[in-house]
């Protein structure tokens, strides 16, 4: 059986939107692929590895990776369950004006200097209003095209998205921690259990987290509940369930926080992209 299934949800002259979703049964680098153009992955299920040279970029839902055209990259697994992605690629001299021209490599080719952008949380309903809306059928496609700007837009403006900036050093170390919250979204954490699986302590993985991400490993941890929450919706008729199921102590612990994050209950997010009646 193949690893990936692909499922071309929109193509315009402006924009393509792919749902690409992945077993994960190969936990080891790829074979070096080749990004045949460039485009915006938004991870919304899971997580992978993506390698590049001696980069490597933890990718999950709190992140918007960047694969410019002819860079080469290997993907691994280091958490089992496999992956799902939206990949959203623009025409080119639409990309290129939506795109700060700091975040723009020099060169023919256009692509974006650094691997990664952490997206917020109203970029996280974006991917989840375009995926459910186009795989339902009940987006039109200048809605799609639209949603599609707007949350390119969103995913590279500096007040609405974050570029982490650390030694190659840290940066692992913070990356090995999204791995462990990664590998069991329910489970209730202590600090002291990731600190131990990380292998500092919890004081420098609090700060050096802090420093990475621009935000606190709690609400990291928080908003890839809830991004998982946003891919569940079309699955669940009892949200309580679902909540329990994410690690959220009550219903009402579950709404509050995803009305903080999303603007709406999940019940009323499950009605506007029409999940339920």
């Amino acid at each position: 059986m193949s690893q990936f299934s692909t499922a071309l949800l929109l193509k315009t002259k402006t924009v393509a939107i792919r749902d690409i979703v992945c077993n994960g049964e190969c936990r080891h680098k790829s074979d070096e692929e080749c990004a045949h153009k460039t485009s915006l992955v938004y991870p919304y299920r899971g997580v992978f590895m993506r390698h590049v040279g001696r980069a490597d970029t933890v990718a999950e839902a709190n992140q918007m990776l960047f694969f410019n055209v002819g860079q080469g990259y290997r993907i691994s697994h280091p958490v089992e369950g496999g992956d799902a992605c939206i990949d959203l690629s623009i025409e080119e001299s639409l990309l290129a004006e939506l795109a700060p021209k700091d975040q723009v490599q020099a060169g023919e080719l256009f692509g974006f200097k650094r691997q990664r952008r952490r997206i917020d949380p109203r970029a996280q309903a974006l991917v989840a209003l375009l995926r459910h809306g186009l795989r339902r059928g009940v987006a039109e496609t200048l809605e799609a095209e639209t949603l599609a700007l707007t949350l390119v837009r969103r995913s590279l403006g500096e007040r609405t998205s974050h570029a982490a900036g650390a030694s190659a050093g840290r940066q692992k170390l913070v990356d090995r921690a999204k791995l462990v919250l990664s590998s069991d979204l329910a489970r209730r954490w202590t600090l002291a259990e990731i600190a131990t699986e990380v292998g500092v302590s919890p004081v420098y993985l609090t700060q050096v987290f802090q420093q990475v991400e621009a935000t606190p490993l709690y609400r990291y941890q928080l908003r890839l509940r809830l991004a998982r929450a946003l891919d569940l919706l079309g699955e669940y008729e009892d949200l309580t369930a679902l909540g329990l199921d994410l690690g959220f102590s009550s219903h009402s612990h579950f709404t509050a926080s995803f009305r903080q994050a999303y603007g709406q209950t999940p019940a009323e997010f499950q009605r506007a992209t029409r999940l339920r009646a």
